[in-house]
């Protein structure tokens, strides 16, 4: 499929140079805004010794520090906005399972950009005006359901606000709405599937013809089972709440290889995660995001976790990343091989007699940690199927990434479920002093 250049906007259509000399105009309008609205950054660029006038050219960047999440929490719930409080018209915020949540506020033209952004994206995606979308990314405080219904509104798409949930509606929905596109998070739509199935309707019937899955890391093997079951073109959106919402970065239906990242508004840079070190083009490393046209909280240097690569643009003049991998801090380092919840899922996934739906449970065994696969078994799978998929499970484990773990085969819908992320790892293991 061959994108049209009449679909294009401006930026979309800037050369090489034009779009470098863009960010580095916003990107030093940016760095100010920080410096002198948000004493966070003062602070921190003062103690760094550096001033947003010494960013003189894109490269200057790395020379400033780092943000992080702790940061953001440490400046709870509005130390990091850079505007007054009568110019925030939404919060967002996370879900704070792990600590005190983010809070995000945007600006009318922040929250007018993003929904830029979700519609470029949608349009890359195969979108386009009257397509009718249907959004199951949950809707309220998460950025994913709010942010890609006024990106597909944006567009010129009819919306569906399904949130998640009611997953046997949504498929009733979907037969009777005939809806062209959907977004939502690749394992629910895995749940939608088997409800498809449990329904007696054959997926590949719908009208659906575009899927676009984010909020959590998903594999090629996920995609082809996605593509292959429902008929569909899945495709890759990339955000996080801290640097917008969804809409950062987007996968192009043409050519499938990687997220075209929306530089103009976001710049990326992957560096060591160890040492804080900016890597080459091309190598593995954490991805980390300064803002560049975000008014009411500008974000530097901010420190995903997710770990990927740059590389050349394809389908577009920016830079692509490669679909992430996993998170530097959900990487599970068992008896010292570094192990990521992705790894797992392409061996789930290529095993017969199991749905693609796990968790991987970590306990103490004496002094050693230990790692158990819980997988769901097919409606279908008997006992010896499902004795033959554990099997198989701890055996590819054991070739394909070097540690041995044990695996469980629970019966059909048992694992605990979730219309936005999934969660991968429950972590028991006994804390050592």
């Amino acid at each position: 499929m061959t994108q049209a250049a009449d679909l294009l906007d401006p930026a979309e259509r800037l050369d090489l140079d034009g779009l470098r000399a863009l960010q580095l105009e916003r990107l030093r309008n940016s760095l100010r805004h920080a410096y002198e609205h948000v004493p966070f950054y003062r602070e921190s660029f003062d103690k760094a010794g550096v001033h947003p006038d010494d960013c003189r050219s894109l490269s200057d960047l790395s020379r400033f520090p780092f943000t992080t999440k702790a940061d953001l929490r440490a400046n709870y719930p509005y130390g990091m906005f850079a505007v007054p409080q009568e110019r925030i018209r939404r919060l967002h915020a996370s879900s704070g399972t792990t600590g005190r949540p983010t809070v995000v506020g945007y600006t009318e033209n922040d929250l007018s950009m993003w929904a830029d952004m979700v519609a470029r994206s949608l349009r890359a995606a195969g979108g386009r005006p009257g397509d009718i979308a249907h959004v199951a990314y949950g809707y309220g405080l998460f950025t994913g359901g709010l942010g890609a219904h006024y990106g597909a509104e944006r567009l010129g798409c009819t919306v569906i606000p399904a949130s998640g949930g009611m997953t046997s509606r949504q498929v009733t929905l979907i037969q009777d709405l005939k809806p062209s596109i959907i977004m939502v998070t690749p394992s629910y739509m895995l749940t939608l599937l088997d409800e498809f199935e449990r329904q007696g309707v054959d997926p590949r019937s719908t009208s659906l013809r575009v899927g676009v899955f984010g909020a959590e890391p998903w594999t090629q093997d996920m995609r082809r089972e996605i593509e292959e079951r429902f008929a569909i073109d899945a495709v890759d959106i990339y955000g996080l709440s801290e640097v917008i919402g969804p809409g950062v970065a987007q996968e192009c239906v043409e050519t499938k290889d990687g997220l075209h990242i929306w530089e103009d508004h976001f710049f990326p840079e992957v560096v060591d995660p160890v040492t804080g070190e900016v890597l080459p083009e091309g190598e593995q490393g954490e991805l980390v995001f300064t803002s560049l046209t975000k008014e009411a909280m500008p974000v530097v240097r901010y420190r995903t976790r997710d770990l990927t690569r740059l590389l050349p643009g394809t389908a577009r003049v920016f830079r692509r990343m490669e679909k992430v991998t996993g998170r530097s801090d959900d990487m599970v380092i068992l008896r010292g091989v570094n192990l990521f919840p992705t790894q797992i899922e392409e061996i789930v996934l290529r095993t017969p007699g199991v749905a693609p739906h796990f968790q991987l449970r970590l306990t103490t065994s004496g002094r050693m940690d230990a790692l158990t696969v819980r997988a769901e078994a097919r409606p279908d799978a008997d006992a010896a199927t499902r004795e033959a998929a554990a099997r198989s499970i701890v055996q590819a484990v054991k070739d394909g990434i070097g540690v041995s773990v044990e695996a469980e085969i629970v019966d059909p819908e048992s694992l605990e479920r979730s219309v936005g992320k999934i969660r991968r790892i429950v972590d028991l293991r006994e804390r050592r002093g």
